[in-house]
This record gives structure tokens, sequence and C-alpha cells, in this order.
């Protein structure tokens, strides 16, 4: 099978598909067929690729860590400077294109999850942009943990929900946005936020941000004559890691690592590795792994990063675990600060908590990587983390 396509029904081997009731899926299959007429149209793409390199400010440099280098020793280690996107991350990347699509679909509201903030802040952005209302869904944990970036959205017009239910975190967040996106479907949008749900927001969510890694295989052979040999990124839903891997997984000699949140350790039920302890299962209308119960039900989920507390991962994801071309480990909550802290004071960079787990992967694996060269995907700025790594660390 075709590592970059999911078949017609939408499955990347087992995982992925429409696990719906059946008037849903005539819902997605009208949103399949829509995207599927314009994302080839060369209105739809100038439109896009306008905005992101106006809007957005793209093409994303990549930079040298020079000092993080010299203190590690081993490996050269390289960022993808997602962070200097506009919102400050990734999420800014298919934000748009669902934007631009929910508008030209005729659709009068767009919903969407969040947890860290981030997709929520991308969002909010995009329907000003594109006139579309906007309305957030997040859990009352995470609105306390990032208190910027619930301003943000709503300085840009986003009606944000609070989520009381549950853990009141992403997963919760998530079953609230889609309760509401049933009251409608027709004249409502749901913007998922990474490559999960059903078809085709996986593939959709992969094929927006993949610019991630069709400029960094570019841009690193300019810089460096080569290829990474090591790229990572962090893994939640999975749509930094699928932004950054798509491009290169034709690149037989390029490892590619997915860092999950271990939390505060595999061992204890505190934690949000997916892949690492999850098996084959069923939520929010996709099959991919999962941490779940004897009966199948979601278990729940725990990760210092807001935007990686997810019970599921993207079907790609679970397809490319399972052939072996992606490698999937873990980094805990210590090592994610150490490494927040790491980078902010060797490379004046602070990067996003979620980020920060797949710079912790290869602040641990470069010392034994002399010669080599590591990528990482900095999904996005830590500005909105600051005020509660300064409580954490009693800054």
């Amino acid at each position: 099978m075709n590592t970059n396509s999911p078949d017609k029904q939408g499955f990347f081997g087992e995982y992925g598909g429409q696990q719906l009731p059946p008037e849903l899926k005539q819902v997605m299959d009208d949103i399949s067929a829509a995207y599927d007429e314009i994302k080839d149209s060369d209105d739809f793409k100038n439109e896009l690729n306008d905005l992101q390199r106006h809007y957005v400010g793209r093409p994303s440099p990549i930079y040298f860590c020079r000092r993080l280098t010299e203190q590690l020793g081993g490996a050269e280690i390289y960022l993808k400077r997602e962070d200097l996107n506009h919102t400050g991350a990734h999420k800014i990347n298919h934000c748009l294109g669902e934007a631009l699509l929910a508008k030209k679909m005729g659709k009068t509201k767009i919903l969407a999850e969040t947890g860290a903030g981030q997709h929520g802040v991308a969002l909010a952005a995009a329907s000003a942009l594109v006139g579309i209302k906007c309305e957030i869904h997040m859990g009352e944990i995470d609105i306390e943990k990032q208190a910027p970036n619930v301003l943000r959205m709503k300085l840009m017009g986003a009606n944000v929900i609070p989520v009381a239910r549950g853990t009141k975190s992403l997963k919760d967040a998530v079953d609230n946005a889609f309760e509401e996106y049933l009251s409608d479907p027709q004249n409502f949008f749901y913007a998922i936020g990474s490559v999960v749900g059903p078809h085709p927001f996986p593939q959709m969510v992969r094929d927006f941000q993949k610019i991630v890694g069709i400029e960094a295989r570019e841009q690193f052979q300019e810089m460096t004559n080569s290829l990474p040999d090591t790229l990572v990124a962090c893994v939640g839903g999975g749509s930094n890691a699928m932004g950054l891997f798509t491009a290169f997984l034709n690149d037989k000699e390029v490892n590619m690592v997915g860092v999950e949140p271990s939390g505060l350790g595999l061992d204890t039920p505190d934690h949000a590795a997916t892949i690492s302890k999850g098996s084959p299962g069923i939520i929010h209308g996709m099959r991919c792994y999962l941490l779940q119960d004897d009966a199948g039900e979601p278990l729940p989920v725990y990760s210092i990063a807001s935007g990686l507390d997810y019970p599921g991962i993207g079907p790609q994801h679970s397809y490319l675990k399972d052939i072996g071309r992606v490698q999937y480990e873990s980094a805990t909550d210590k090592e994610c600060l150490n490494a927040f802290v790491m980078l902010s004071r060797t490379e004046g960079i602070i990067p996003a908590l979620e980020s920060a787990h797949a710079v912790a992967h290869a602040i641990r694996i470069a010392p034994q990587m002399a010669g080599k060269k590591i990528l990482i995907n900095l999904s996005g700025r830590g500005d909105k983390d600051i005020d509660f790594v300064a409580d954490k660390l009693n800054l």
C-alpha cells in the first residue's frame, strides 16, 4: 500500500475509515467531495499559497542550534521553525485550508475543539480572515492553563465554550464540540484540529500540513547538502509530525521518530502514550491505536502539554507504526521541562511544551549520534506556557 494515501474508504491499512452513523456519513462524504473538487483547482491553490506567504509568513526557516549542539556533543541539531508562523504554531497551516473550504461550501459557523489553544487561536484567526462565525470548545483545565490563548481567541471574535465534563480536557472538548456540530451539520463545519477523526479529515489535514516537510526537505539540502539522518516531532493527534514526515516517507535512509507524552511515567496511569501503551480501537469516527479499557472506552489521559493529552492518534500514524516506517518514543513531564529550559537558555528560543517533548528526545539521543544530523519540528512557541512553567519550576 502507498503510505501517503488512504484507500477510497479512507483507510490506511486497517486504520481510519468512517466509523459513523449513516446520517453523518453522508455529511462527511459531502465534505470529501467538496475537498476533492477544490484541492487541485488553481483558484484555491493560488488563494491558499498567497495567504501562506503573506499572512502566515511562509516559508518558515530552518535554524541550526549551534550552542545546544556544542553543549550536548554528538549530532547536529536543527529546528524547523513553525513557531514563527502567524498565530505561533503549525496549526494555521490547516486552519486556513479548512476555513477556505467551509466558506466555499457555504457554511455559517466553524466549530472546533482545542487543548493547548493553538488550534483555537489559528482557527479564530482564519475565521476572522474569511468572515465566518467561530466557536471553540475547550476544557476548563486547559482554559486555566492557557489563559493567553483564550484571550487571543476572544479578541479575534471566537466564542469560547468551557467544557466541565469528564476530565475537563481535550478529549472532552472534542465530545462537546461534536455534539454541537450534530445539531446542524448541514450549516456548521467541524474543523478538526489534527490528522484524526473520520475520513477525509486525516488526509485533508495532512495535505494542508505537508508544506512543512516539503519546505524542510528542500531547505535542509540547501543548508547541508544532505538530508537529515533523523526527524523528530511530538505526537498527540499527530498533525505536526505528519506535516514533517510526509515529504520524507520515501527516503528510506531518513529515520523518523514521533514522541508521545509519558507524563509521570509509562508505569503510571498518568500519561498519554497512545501508541506505546494502547491497542487498536475506535474513537471519534476512526479506527486507530487507542488507550482504552476492557469495554473499548477511552481511558483518561494526562500530559503536562495540553495539546498532547488525547487518548487516540491519527490513523496514518497507526499504520506507519505497524509497518515500522516511524519509530514512536515518549518523554516524561520532567524531560519536557528540562528541554523547555535548555532550549530557552542555549538558543534563546522558548518552545511550546508540546514541542519540548520532541526537543527532549533529541537531547536524549544526540550524544550517541556523532556526525549525524537531527531535524526537529518546533511546532509551536512557548509564550502560552511561560506562566505555567514558571509556577512549576518556581522561577
